[in-house]
Formats: structure tokens, sequence, C-alpha cells
């Protein structure tokens, strides 16, 4: 025992024996180890590049782990999926007109899931009738949404009624009759006018929703009535004394007949939110049927 000394805090090891120990680079300048010297005459195949701990890369490049670790999201906000569509690398997607700044308070008219208010409010009668004359796009747009039964209703009755004495041969057969005889055919023709108007406004209306309209049939039908009546006055009133076979009558009954489609057009476009060539397509049955039922018959 007495033969060996321990020394106290020595290592009796050479330098070339005591263990080297590797300097720890900051994380994310780790050097990658030089690859192995392989000998002569063997191929030497490139390595892959690593990704994710060079700084001189392209970010589309980068690991969004970074090597096991999920790198944190910017300005503290909580992890994510690194993948996402507004990540550097990814693509946001978009379809095909999609408005991302639409907030859906476009006017469809007629359309019951959509909040949009009213042009304005609901006009009196007499407003409505000289607005139709005077201002007929202001007031189409105005009460594209108010069903206009009564003044419809009414309007046609009496054109109806007055058309009789419009056509030369019903004129004739009415004033010579016994006024028992008189009122039914007086009163059955305001009917049938009102039971033409109704149908014919709900054919422009339906062609009108197969053009891509979206308005309302009550003010549809309702306006139709209204502009069917009140174009063709001026014609029934010279025609009630001058007879369906003067000049000027037949003059005027072309003139209201084009103004009828122009006013037909406007109310179509203003009410279903459609172009003017759709609008006179879909008002063009009803100009063709007023044009042979009533126009031809006393031009």
């Amino acid at each position: 025992m007495a033969g060996f000394r321990i020394g106290r805090g020595r290592d009796n090891r050479t330098p070339r024996q005591q263990p080297q120990r590797q300097q720890q680079q900051p994380y994310g300048q780790q050097q990658a180890a030089p690859p192995p010297q392989q000998p002569y005459g063997q191929q030497q195949w490139p390595q892959a590049p690593q990704y994710g701990g060079q700084q001189d890369e392209p970010e589309y490049f980068g690991d969004p782990y970074q090597g096991g670790r999920q790198a944190p999201p910017p300005h503290g906000g909580q992890g994510g999926d690194p993948y996402a569509n507004n990540n550097p690398g990814h693509t946001q997607a978009f379809s095909v007109n999609e408005d991302p700044y639409g907030d859906g308070s476009t006017y469809r008219g007629g359309d019951t899931h959509t909040n949009a208010p009213p042009a304005g409010p609901r006009l009196r009668w007499k407003q409505l009738l000289s607005g139709i004359v005077m201002r007929p796009g202001a007031t189409f747009m105005q009460m594209r949404d108010y069903p206009v039964w009564g003044p419809a209703l009414v309007v046609t009755f009496i054109y109806g009624l007055l058309a009789v004495f419009g056509f030369d041969t019903a004129r004739e057969d009415v004033i010579n009759a016994t006024l028992s005889n008189a009122i039914p055919i007086v009163l059955s023709t305001g009917v049938a006018f009102i039971i033409c108007g109704l149908v014919l406004g709900a054919v422009t209306h339906t062609l009108a929703r197969q053009l891509g309209g979206t308005g309302s049939w009550q003010p549809t039908i309702g306006l139709s009535m209204l502009i069917m009546s009140i174009t063709d006055a001026p014609r029934l009133l010279f025609a009630m004394f001058l007879g369906g076979e003067n000049a000027l009558v037949q003059v005027l009954g072309w003139a209201t007949w084009v103004a009828a489609g122009a006013l037909f057009t406007s109310m179509v476009s203003k009410s279903h939110d459609l172009p003017w060539p759709k609008a006179l397509g879909a008002s063009a049955i009803q100009l063709i049927a007023l044009l042979s039922l009533i126009k031809l018959g006393t031009i």
C-alpha cells in the first residue's frame, strides 16, 4: 500500500487521451459534419440537401417544424396547421366569381332571403297613375315590392266598359240594344278585360322568371294591367267618337302600342332586375296579344 501514491486532483492521462469536447453551436447555425472519405475508386453520391437548418435557402423550402420543433406562430398567435393556406409556400384558394367583399344586401325583387328594404313608400293611387305616365322609371322602381290590385282591377274594369264603344260593330250593337240587353254586354266586356289582363300579366311574369328575373308576381301583374289600360286610353277616347277606321285613331293606335312596349320593358326591367333586351322579350307575348286583340280590332 505504501508503494503506491495517489495523486490528488491530477489526471495522469496525456492530452491525446483526454476527450475532446465539441463546442455546441447555437441553435439553427449548426454545421453539418463533412461526409466520410470514400476509398479511391468508389463513386461518391451527393447527399440530399438538409432543409430546416440553412439560413441562405428560400423560405418555401424550409421545414415548417424546423428539425422536430414546431416554430412559434407569429404575433403571439396560437399554434395551427403549418400547411395552412396563408403560410409561405402555400397558395390561398378562391372560388370563381366569388365576391369576398359582398355583404348580401343586393336587391333581389321577390326574394324573401334578402333583407333589402323597399325602394320607397307605397304610392297612393293618384300618384301611381300619374307616375306611370310622367315618371315611369322611378314609379316602377318604387312600387316593385307592393301589390297594386285595387287600382289595377278598378282601372282595367272601367277600361273594359268603355272598350265596347271603341269597336264599330260592338258599339252599334250596344246602342241599338235595349237597356236590359246592353248592360250585360258592357259588364261582361269589363270582366273579360280583367281576365285578359290577369292572364297576360301572368305570362309576362313567367317569362321574366324564365329569363332570370327575381321579381314578385303581384306587382308585375298589377302594373302590367295598368300599363295596358292607360296606354290605350288616348286611342279609345278618339275611337268612341270617330270610329276605328279613322286615320287619327289608327296613328294613335300604333303610337300607343309602341309606348306600351317601352313601359312594359321598363317595368319588367325594374321589377325583375333584368337588362332591357330580356325585359322586352318577356313582354313580347303580351304586346303581340294586345296588338291582335285590341289594336288591330279597330285599326
